[in-house]
C-alpha cells in the first residue's frame, strides 16, 4: 500500500505510509472523538482477564495510564499518518517489548507472553470497534461499506503488532463473530475494576481536582456509556438509554470538531501535521473526504 515518490516539495519523501489520504482510516484518525474512542478501547480490553494482566503485571497503570494513552496514540498515529519505514520501526519496537514481557495467571500459575495472538487480537479488535463504534455514533458519517473498508485496511496494522492479517476480522459481520465468540472468555475480574476505578477517579494533583470532577469524569462516563450492553452487565455499573448515549455522543463530538482542526493537531506527537508538510495539503484528513 505505501510508495515512495516525488513530494509537493520536489523531495523524495512523499510516502503516504501504510493507508494514505484515500484510505477511511487517514480521514477517520483526524477526528477528535478518537481520544473518546481510545479510553472505550482500555474499558473493553480490560474486561479480558489475559491481556489486563499482561498490562497490569508490567507496569505501574495507575502512574502510568496516561503515559500508555498517549503511547497508544503514537503508535496510531505513527501507522496511520507516518511513512512506511517510520511505522515499520515503531512497530518493531512494539513486537520487542512485547516478546519480552509475561504474565501469570494466579488461577493455574500459568506463565504467558503478551505477545500470544489470542491477546494481540483482542487488543486490536478492542480498539478497531471503538474507533469504528464512537466515531459513527457521533456523527461521523459513513457507509457499512465504508466501515467494512475501514476495518479491512486495518488488518495491515494487525500485521505490524504480529498478527496474521488472514487471522484478523475483514468486516462487521466477521467482527461481530469474534465477539460473539470470545464473550464467555471476558469478565470483570479484580484487574478489570482496578482499570475501572482508575478511569473514574485517576490520581492527580489536589489542584487539579476541580478539572478531573469537569472534563475528565464526563470524557471517561461518556466511553463507558458507549460501550456494548454485555459489557456495562459484567462491570456491574448501569448506563444511560441508549439514545441518551448517542444523543450526548453527537454534541461531544459536534463540539469537538468546533474546535479548529489547525490547533488540535498542534498538540503532541502531530503526525498529521507532519504528514501534511510530506505530502502537501490536499492531504488533510476531513470526513467530507471519505470515499471520494
Amino acid at each position: 500500500m505505501g510508495h515512495s515518490g516525488q513530494g509537493h516539495t520536489g523531495e523524495v519523501d512523499a510516502d503516504p505510509g501504510f493507508y494514505g489520504p484515500s484510505s477511511v482510516t487517514w480521514q477517520m484518525h483526524g477526528d477528535p472523538m478518537m481520544w473518546v474512542a481510545g479510553i472505550r478501547a482500555l474499558y473493553l480490553q480490560a474486561l479480558h482477564p489475559p491481556t489486563v494482566r499482561g498490562v497490569l503485571q508490567n507496569s505501574d497503570f495507575r502512574r502510568d495510564a496516561w503515559g500508555r494513552l498517549m503511547r497508544t496514540a503514537n503508535f496510531v498515529g505513527t501507522a496511520t499518518y507516518g511513512t512506511t519505514e517510520a511505522a515499520e520501526r515503531a512497530a518493531a519496537r512494539v513486537r520487542k517489548i512485547h516478546s519480552m514481557l509475561g504474565a501469570t495467571d494466579p488461577d493455574t500459575g500459568e506463565r504467558y507472553t503478551v505477545d500470544e495472538p489470542e491477546l494481540l487480537l483482542w487488543v486490536h479488535c478492542a480498539e478497531i470497534d471503538s474507533y469504528l463504534h464512537v466515531l459513527r455514533r457521533s456523527g461521523f458519517r459513513l457507509t457499512d461499506a465504508q466501515a467494512d473498508r475501514y476495518i479491512r485496511e486495518h488488518r495491515v496494522g494487525a500485521r505490524l503488532v504480529g498478527l496474521d492479517p488472514g487471522q484478523v476480522p475483514g468486516d462487521q459481520a466477521e467482527l461481530a463473530a469474534y465477539f460473539e465468540k470470545v464473550l464467555p472468555d471476558l469478565a470483570a475480574g479484580p484487574e478489570a475494576r482496578e482499570v475501572d476505578d482508575f478511569l473514574r477517579r485517576p490520581p492527580i494533583h489536589p489542584l487539579l481536582l476541580p478539572a478531573r470532577a469537569l472534563l475528565w469524569r464526563r470524557v471517561a462516563n461518556l466511553a463507558y456509556a458507549a460501550l456494548p450492553p454485555y459489557a456495562h452487565e459484567l462491570y456491574g455499573r448501569p448506563a444511560p438509554k441508549p439514545a441518551a448515549v448517542t444523543r450526548r455522543l453527537r454534541l461531544t463530538g459536534t463540539l469537538l470538531r468546533c474546535v479548529p482542526a489547525r490547533l488540535r493537531w498542534q498538540l503532541p506527537p502531530k503526525h498529521i501535521i507532519r504528514a501534511m508538510a510530506r505530502l502537501g495539503p490536499d492531504a488533510r484528513p476531513a470526513p467530507y473526504k471519505v470515499g471520494r
